[in-house]
């Protein structure tokens, strides 16, 4: 097959995972963000602001083959999500129909925040998705914004991302964090690697010829309670003193699934949290 190209608008931590995943894989990769400085090596960078109307002016001229749209709010407020998921995707796909590029297919990194469940019922793209909360709403605006694009679209809902620079749960657990064990809180995560691997798979299954369905949950093989995911940590972390109260979680307790990605032939490089954490505690990641 021909060389294929790819937008990656937004391209920052998850961006640049999928980036180098393909720059791999003999893709010629764009990527866009505020400062292309910090882009990986390889990668054309495309300065621009998603927030302005004006099309960037390092705008690939060629034809693209895929746009992955993978923005993330800087105000994490309802201005601040309604301009990067949506406002900011309308105007890509301005910026596309301005350069009379049409892309065999859209990917929209959405999350699994569009899910208002939290009774540990499992979780799967079929379910409804309800939410209540602006971030879920918004978020399901952005979605439909790439569906009724006029181009091939699925959205990948992504769970919560873990991995190098993003160890929240680690610094939680070091400072005494502690959780209720009943009812079980359960958690879904996905290492950031394998949060850029899901959307490679993705692209080169497209690429293949292969039928996409128009949503896919990023997840890995593992929801667990979250209190399990704490105690182990604890052990391999040497913690022996912790809260007094229990804290409570931000998000509802729900346990998504990964069968549909994984019926395609995708499987997640961590499978559990065992794994990944692992490897960050050992340096390896």
């Amino acid at each position: 097959m021909s060389q294929a190209s790819v937008l990656i608008v937004g391209c920052g931590d998850i961006g640049s995972r999928l980036a180098v995943q393909l720059l791999d894989k003999n893709w010629q990769v764009h990527g866009l963000r505020r400062s292309i400085d910090r882009l990986p090596a390889g990668v054309i960078g495309v300065e621009g602001d998603l927030f302005s109307e004006h099309c960037p002016q390092q705008w690939p001229t060629g034809q693209i083959d895929y746009v992955v749209y993978s923005a993330a709010a800087t105000e994490h407020d309802e201005a601040g999500y309604q301009a990067a998921y949506v406002q900011g995707l309308k105007n890509t796909l301005n910026w596309l129909e301005q350069n009379g590029q049409r892309p065999k297919r859209l990917l929209f990194v959405s999350s699994s925040s569009v899910f208002a469940q939290k009774d540990g019922e499992w979780i799967d793209e079929t379910s409804p998705a309800q939410a209540s909360n602006y971030s879920g709403r918004i978020m399901l605006d952005a979605e439909q914004v790439a569906l009724n694009s006029g181009i091939a679209a699925s959205v990948v809902r992504l769970t919560g991302i873990y991995g190098p620079g993003r160890e929240w749960m680690l610094g939680q657990v070091r400072k005494g964090y502690r959780v209720a064990v009943d009812p079980p809180m359960y958690g879904n995560r996905i290492h950031a690697d394998d949060a850029g691997g899901l959307l490679a798979f993705l692209l080169e299954a497209d690429r293949e010829g292969k039928a996409l369905d128009d949503c896919y949950i990023g997840v890995d093989n593992a929801p667990v309670p979250l209190a399990e995911v704490v105690g182990w940590l604890r052990e391999r972390l040497g913690i022996t003193e912790w809260a007094a109260e229990t804290s409570t979680r931000r998000a509802g307790s729900k346990r998504c699934s990964n069968a549909r990605a994984k019926a395609l032939g995708w499987e997640p490089r961590y499978s559990s949290y065992r794994e990944g954490y692992a490897q960050i505690l050992d340096g390896k990641a």
